[in-house]
């Protein structure tokens, strides 16, 4: 029996040296990721590029998104684990939204 799904929040920042076609290409596999779990891509806010409040990774700048992603509780470890290894995600933080 599937656990019931839950909305959370996702925050990614990426890395400011990929292009904008690079970054269209990572929203479109964070997505596949959510949904490749068993979950629901809600909506999709992609703010840009802005100044972090101090270095990541010798990094001034990142490309930020927020989504609201609906997914099984027992997923989101598997999905962030997914965020950490990859090469464009220079952070990530994912919360249940509403709390």
């Amino acid at each position: 029996m599937a656990a019931a799904q839950r909305d959370y929040e996702m925050v990614v920042i990426l890395s400011p040296e990929i292009g904008d076609e690079a970054v269209s290409e990572s929203l479109e596999r964070l997505q596949q990721g959510v949904v490749s779990r068993g979950g629901e891509v809600i909506e999709v806010n992609h703010w840009g590029r802005r100044r972090l409040a101090y270095p990541i990774k010798r990094h001034l700048e990142g490309n930020y998104v927020v989504s609201q992603i609906r997914l099984e509780p027992g997923q989101v470890p598997d999905l962030e684990s997914s965020l950490r290894i990859s090469e464009e995600v220079i952070r990530h933080l994912i919360v249940k939204a509403g709390e």
